[in-house]
Parts: structure tokens; sequence; C-alpha cells
């Protein structure tokens, strides 16, 4: 089996692995200004989606311009989430070097689409079967299991190994003799959940205590929702605003993905949806908390809320996701100023990160990988994947980390 690396070797983002030349594993695009995308390759007999996000499904519709029609495989969450990460993509830029497909493309998704569940193998081109296990990263994620009859790969895709209130973390230790691995949080060890959800409640419930307002960027895939969950469990009132809405929605239908689907049903019911852009300004004005969209402050209703509330250091914005470097989040967490609309402003309002991240941290990941020690590892998507490569080797694991571009016989 050959792999070449398309995307996510030494960084984090634009995941894309080509599997002999015919298998898509993932592809997505590298969030920043401009976006990055995968290396140009061959185009592929059939594509196997891990999930739902941006970095690893945006840039699918991508794949079906012209006479190509690879047929899509992914969970039901998974194409759900693609299409409106698609319509979401094509409002903000379509027509423009930062949005690679078309309306054309994204209506023929339908044309090629193949929903599987979890444990149920199959064959999205001869020779090749695949099976999908539950990755507890956000509803529908999966480790892809690829076995083409001489060599078993296990694609991890993001994953977490703790519990989160959306999803259970992943039991799932398939045979493998070959793992892709990511290694986001290579170097972190996760505070116990329990102790950052006190500190993040109690922060904005002192906020609106003391007369300000809190905006909360959550992505919309997941961090929206467990963001919505932590409220409602600690009787903390919230808006919501964005494109987490529509997805909350979605996974209220899709019940059998959730960890608790009741639970979620009532946070959702516990929560005020904006419906009316016009109303944000209004809104930013109250003592109250704002979950929007988006979490690294890229786009979406935030771009609106943050500004309103920049000036006023009573007011507070409580990051809660992993920003990638480049993006307006890492640079308000940084240097304490952004790039909203085209403009850079300082941000006197507090600014603090709250760790709710869906990846499994440095003892999860070596706690995945210990079912793997006769297996050969090759770390991707991180910031530091040679660094947790020679960790690995050095326990006595084959393990490697590929650079974009390369291909390495397994």
């Amino acid at each position: 089996m050959k792999l070449r690396f398309l995307g996510s070797g030494r960084e984090v983002g634009r995941s894309a692995v080509l599997v002999d030349d015919r298998l898509f594993l993932d592809y997505g695009m590298l969030a920043g200004d401009p976006p990055r995308y995968p290396l140009d390759a061959p185009a592929p007999e059939a594509v196997v989606v891990s999930h739902g996000h941006l970095d690893h499904a945006g840039l699918v519709p991508a794949l079906l311009a012209g006479e190509a029609r690879p047929p899509i495989h992914w969970t039901p969450p998974t194409r759900d989430l693609a299409r409106v990460l698609a319509r979401d993509t094509l409002k903000l830029r379509g027509g423009t070097y930062d949005c690679p497909f078309t309306e054309a493309e994204l209506r023929r998704l339908g044309e090629v689409s193949h929903t599987h569940s979890y444990d149920e193998s199959f064959e999205p081109i001869s020779g090749y079967e695949v099976t999908f296990r539950d990755a507890g990263h956000i509803p529908g994620s999966a480790h892809v299991v690829v076995d083409d009859g001489r060599t078993r790969l296990l694609y991890t895709g993001d994953f977490h190994t703790d519990d989160q209130r959306l999803l259970s973390g992943t039991t799932a230790r398939p045979d493998a003799d070959v793992v892709v691995c990511e290694s986001t949080y290579s170097d972190v060890s996760h505070d116990p959940r329990s102790d950052v959800e006190t500190r993040f409640a109690d922060a904005l419930r002192e906020t609106v205590w003391n007369g300000g307002t809190v905006v909360v960027p959550a992505f919309a895939v997941g961090r929206t929702q467990e963001v919505l969950l932590i409220c409602a469990a600690h009787d903390v009132d919230c808006y919501v605003d964005g494109m987490g809405a529509r997805v909350t929605r979605q996974f209220l239908d899709r019940p059998e993905f959730l960890r608790d689907a009741d639970a979620l049903r009532e946070a959702a019911a516990h929560a005020r949806f904006v419906t009316n852009p016009g109303q944000r300004e209004r809104i930013a004005d109250q003592n109250t908390v704002i979950v929007t969209t988006s979490g690294m402050l890229s786009g979406g209703p935030a771009m609106t809320y943050v500004p309103a509330i920049r000036e006023s250091p009573t007011n507070f914005v409580a990051m809660t996701g992993y920003q990638v470097e480049g993006t307006p989040g890492r640079e308000l967490l940084d240097r304490g100023r952004a790039e909203f609309d085209g403009r850079v402003l300082p941000v006197s309002a507090r600014v603090e990160a709250f760790d709710f991240s869906a990846h499994a941290d440095r003892e999860g990941l070596l706690t995945f990988l210990s079912a793997y020690r006769g297996a050969r590892v090759l770390v991707n998507h991180g910031d530091r994947c040679e660094a947790f490569a020679a960790e690995l080797r050095a326990d006595g694991y084959d393990a490697g980390a590929p650079e974009v571009g390369q291909t390495v016989e397994v």
C-alpha cells in the first residue's frame, strides 16, 4: 500500500491522504488568509471522509468539477455537515480563490453520496474494504480502517479518548498494520473537564454580574453544542448565533450519534437563538452570554459581536477551541488585537482560552497507541509531528512523521 500525504503532514489542517493513487482519505482546507489546499494529485476513484470539519471535508465538492464523479463515502452526520460547511463557504467566499468550487459542484454531492453506519464494512473501490469506527470527536466522526487484503491501515482522523457532554470517548482499537495518527495535542495534558467547566461557568456568571457582555466564539460543529450543554448544566443563560444553530438542529435529527440527545434538546430549549442579524448590536449591549461562530474569528457573527464589546475591560471573550497560527483568534490570544473586516483592532475586553478540546491529549494519544506497538505509526495533523514521532521511537515504536508531498510505502 502506498500513502501520499497531500496535506496535514507536520501541520494542522488540509487533511488529505491518497491511497495507491486511487482512494482519498479526507479532502480539507487549512484555515487562514488565504486558505491553503491539498497538493495536486490524480483524480481519485473514490473518497472516504472521516468527519465533517472544514480541515477534513471542506474541499470535497471541488473533486466533482467537470466530468469527475468519484463516489463519496461518509457517515450520515458527516454528509449533512459537509453540505452545511460547503454552503457557508460559498456564501462567504464564492467566486474567489478562497472557494475553489461552485454551486454546481455542491449540488452534485447528492449524486455521489453514500452513507454508512459505524462497524459496517463497504468497498469504495474494488479490492479495498473500509470500515468506520466511532472516533468520539464530533457526531459522525470516524476512524477509517482500510484493508486491501495485504495491509490493514487505520487512519485515525481526529479523535478523543475522554467523554464530553456531547459524545462518549472512543473505545475502538481495530487491528491494524499501519496507523496514521493525528497529534494535535501531543504535548498537552488537558485539565479535568469538570474543572474547566467550573472555571468557564464562573467566569461567565461573574462577567454578567459585573455588568459585562460575554462573547464565546465557538466552532459550529461540535463546540457550539458542547458549550450549550455546559451552559445548561451550570444554569447560564445564553444566546446562540451563527451556523451553530443550524448544526444543532441537524444533530438532533440524528440522535443515535449523540451521547444524550435529550440533554442537547433541553439545552437548546434553554438557549435563545438569534434569527435576525439586525438584533446583534442590541444583544451586544446586554449583560448576557453570546455563543457564536466562528471559533477562530475568521468570519460569522463574531465579526460583529467582538468589535462591539472590545473597548470595555468589563467585557469578556471566552475562546473555546484550538486557534490555528495566522488566524484572528490566534492573534487575539497572542497579541490582544485582531483583524475584523479588514481593520486591525485592539481589544481591551478580557480574553481567555478554555480547553474544551475534542482531541485526545498526550496521555490519550499514548493510551490509544499502546494498542499498536507492533504497527508502523505515521504521525500527522499536528504542530510537532516530528518531535512526537521521535518520542514514540524512543519508546520502541516504529514511528515517522511524513511531510506534505511525501509518499510512504507501507
